[in-house]
């Protein structure tokens, strides 16, 4: 690393730590609140908006673009709310703040064996990840690192202690790695809605999108299970974490298995949106 660079990363670490004092040191429900206005305000004025309004008009083309533009203001409202609620993860998981629906779902999950867990951008996603204490497994995520290193670590720190499986950047590795921690008796835990230029084209919201087929093929290759959660906002920085089953078939055909579970997932996922569209990540490329 150059002098230069570094001399850049340090800065915006350093502040990077200062905002993080400035949100620890205010109630949760008040900087959640202040900073999804914040982003509500601005957001719309910047250049993944027009995207966001793309993404909803091929979703939702029986809306109006009215309508349409609240999704987007409430999308925008919620990464806000997301983003300083992410210095506060401990004190949401160890709040009372985290219900989970239906109990017996979860408490099966438990009893069972290792399976695939997948979520999607909806809600407080990170949330997601306190299902492994709820079901008292070690859940095995997978993380983008930042370009700054000194920042990707403070923020591994912030979302770690969810994953007693481990944390693991994303690299070439990370399939070998998944596989073994569902050997190994772990649940291997993907956020699994974001395009994979890679992947299947499934539909989605009635348009094919091109989807992550690892979750459904690493479930199907093990024989477990496949599970689709959200996290939903719920008010005052509470959530509610929803599961459901996902089918995957079992025929003499592998790969077409993993691509029909993989489109029954992305449908589960489309489900829970259209229960919340204002709580989904729009504004990312989805479609082609």
């Amino acid at each position: 690393m150059n002098d230069s660079k570094s001399l850049r990363h340090r800065l915006e670490y350093a502040g990077f730590r200062t905002l993080e004092a400035m949100v620890l040191a205010l109630p949760l429900e008040a900087v959640s609140a202040s900073s999804g206005k914040a982003w509500r305000l601005i957001a719309p004025h910047l250049y993944r908006q027009k995207r966001a309004l793309r993404n909803l008009e091929l979703a939702y083309p029986e809306k109006t673009p009215e309508e349409r533009k609240k999704i987007a203001a409430g999308m925008w409202e919620n990464l806000g709310r997301n983003f300083v609620e992410g210095f506060h993860l401990k004190r949401i998981a160890a709040g009372g703040r985290i219900a989970f629906e239906p109990e017996d779902k979860f408490d099966e999950i438990a009893r069972g064996g290792p399976s695939v867990l997948c979520a999607l951008h909806l809600g407080n996603w990170e949330l997601v990840a306190y299902t492994g204490k709820r079901i008292g497994r070690p859940l095995t995520g997978v993380y983008q690192r930042l370009t700054n290193p000194f920042v990707d670590a403070e923020v591994w720190n912030l979302r770690s202690f969810l994953y007693e499986g481990g944390l693991l950047p994303k690299s070439p590795a990370t399939a070998r790695a998944m596989l073994k921690a569902a050997r190994e008796g772990g649940f291997p835990a993907f956020l699994a809605d974001l395009r994979d230029d890679r992947g299947a084209a499934v539909p989605f919201f009635g348009h094919p999108a091109r989807s992550n087929v690892f979750p459904a093929q690493l479930a199907r290759t093990m024989g477990l299970k496949l599970y689709a959660f959200a996290a939903f906002r719920r008010p005052k920085v509470r959530f509610l974490i929803r599961v459901e089953e996902v089918e995957i078939p079992h025929t003499r055909d592998k790969q077409a298995d993993a691509i029909a579970a993989t489109a029954a997932l992305q449908a589960q996922f489309e489900a829970f949106i259209r229960e919340a569209p204002e709580q989904w990540m729009w504004g990312h490329r989805k479609w082609d």
